[in-house]
């Protein structure tokens, strides 16, 4: 039953929040329903905390015939942050999204994209992973274009246009890699798989699905839609978006290239530590050459996913518990951001750098949110972007990547410039217009997000261990499929995922 929640209930928000929209009635019933989400998170990861992995066949049907759903502690805990962004998300909608944005189903589609979103982290199945890419991309379209506003109209056009690209790349990529093996049940695919990596078939199907994982993620040279478009809607859209979106495509990658291909074949780890690499440095650098805080924020978002990516590129033991860490804490830090964005829209009128100013006396507490995420995001101790940063740098140098991990630390250098640019104009410069009220008050329904995801963020990079723990625990299960196998297949197939594993090493 806890597996079913954290899809059922966004969509049952949904069908009331559509029901209620044209009263503010949507309103109570997304709350509530985000409330709802984060408790079924809460629950769910208590369960995989204290009993393991579990797996649930729906219709009754056994894997690998039917629809499965599985939750382990990395599945499980990207559920609970994803219900933590959704009532910060809804919270700050009630000031920043407008009546008749709302009226038109700001709040349906939010739920629909969270229901998309749970249903990726827990499917255990690619088909089903597709439907839920394409439940994502409906809800997300939809979300973009809610204002009518003729730039939404552009940007949608570009992301819809991209991701269309990804998305029929995914479904041939499926349909290769079910004539191959047979099943997309992803437990039984590790079984079937397991020596024949090197057939043509599926290193077809393999770089097919690298090439829509990578665009859903933003990867380099997949990212044109997200600069495009993330700039453009609500700022609460923007923040979920941010939040969530490309991490959904990070965990497909850290999850179908260790359960069912093998993502540390030179081949396959050889395109993702280019990629990762070129995604950091062209993503930093178009940070610096913007002079908006969403367009400076959207490309920054690129540039930490090659972190992650990073890390799945190295294939140790510690790249891929550094490549959840990072994750864990982006989708924190990043939607966060984007909150700050809109405080910063709110109180001085604009988001271009040179149109903003004078926040250090009029907002210092708006002053030290900012710097929080802001130097998280750069690296800066003890803040958990320092020890997201740090792990990646110590797996590339104990894999004598010299290069890589240089590459790393100038990466993070430049994205605190970057940042920089962002202070020294909306907080430390005076506001170009005089005659500009910064006194305008922020509204509490933005400061609380804020500050709750700002204590966050602290919280992690004072007391990092447990993070660590719980990242630690993920890597062991991503690395070790026969956990995977076991709870969705039986104790018999696990015991030949072990065998199998065995016979594999050299």
């Amino acid at each position: 039953m806890l597996l079913v929640l954290p899809i059922a209930l966004p969509f049952l928000t949904a069908i009331a929040a559509l029901i209620l929209r044209r009263s503010r009635g949507d309103l109570a019933v997304s709350l509530a329903g985000s409330v709802a989400l984060l408790l079924a998170g809460v629950a769910l990861l208590s369960e995989v905390l204290s009993g393991g992995p579990v797996a649930v066949q729906m219709g009754g049907w056994a894997a690998p015939f039917g629809i499965t759903l599985f939750a382990d502690i990395l599945s499980a805990a990207m559920v609970l942050i994803t219900g933590i962004v959704a009532v910060a998300t809804v919270l700050f909608s009630v000031r920043d999204v407008r009546d008749d944005e709302r009226r038109v189903g700001f709040h349906p589609l939010t739920h629909a994209l969270l229901a998309g979103v749970c249903g990726a982290f827990l499917t255990g199945d690619i088909f089903n992973l597709y439907v839920w890419f394409e439940v994502m991309l409906i809800a997300s379209f939809g979300l973009l274009v809610v204002g009518g506003r003729r730039e939404q109209m552009d940007a949608a056009v570009k992301y819809v246009g991209l991701n269309l690209i990804a998305t029929l790349a995914f479904l041939i990529g499926v349909g290769l890699l079910y004539g191959a093996a047979g099943t997309l049940n992803m437990a039984d695919l590790h079984l079937v798989l397991a020596e024949r990596q090197t057939e043509t078939a599926v290193l077809a199907s393999a770089a097919l699905l690298l090439f829509a994982f990578g665009a859903k993620a933003a990867m380099f040279p997949l990212f044109s839609w997200l600069p495009a478009s993330y700039h453009t809607p609500a700022f609460a859209t923007s923040a979920l978006f941010a939040g969530l979106l490309t991490k959904v495509g990070v965990y497909a990658l850290l999850r179908v290239f260790t359960v069912v291909f093998d993502g540390g074949s030179p081949a396959i780890g050889g395109v993702l530590l280019v990629g990762a690499v070129l995604t950091m440095v062209i993503g930093v650098l178009g940070a610096a050459a913007q002079n908006e805080t969403r367009k400076i924020l959207s490309f920054h978002i690129i540039s930490q996913i090659g972190y992650m990516v990073l890390g799945l590129a190295l294939f140790t033991p510690l790249a891929i518990i550094g490549a959840i860490f990072y994750l864990f804490h982006h989708i924190i830090v990043k939607a966060n951001l984007f909150f700050l964005a809109g405080a910063i829209a709110w109180k001085t009128g604009g988001e271009r750098l040179d149109r903003i100013g004078g926040l250090y006396k009029a907002a210092p507490l708006l002053s030290v949110l900012f710097l929080i995420p802001a130097l998280s995001l750069a690296g800066i101790p003890p803040l958990s972007g320092f020890w997201a940063k740090f792990i990646i740098v110590q797996a590339s140098l104990e894999s004598r990547d010299w290069l890589i991990a240089f590459a790393a630390l100038a990466v993070g250098l430049i994205t605190l410039y970057s940042m920089t640019k962002i202070w020294l104009a909306a907080f430390w410069t005076d506001h170009p217009d005089p005659g500009h009220d910064l006194t305008r008050p922020l509204p509490a329904t933005m400061l609380v997000p804020i500050l709750v995801l700002a204590g966050l963020t602290v919280i992690v990079g004072l007391g990092a261990g447990p993070l660590y723990a719980v990242a630690e625990e993920a890597a062991v299960t991503l690395l070790d499929p026969s956990v995977y196998v076991g709870t969705v297949l039986g104790p018999e197939a696990a015991a030949r995922a072990v065998a199998l594993a065995g016979e594999a090493k050299p």
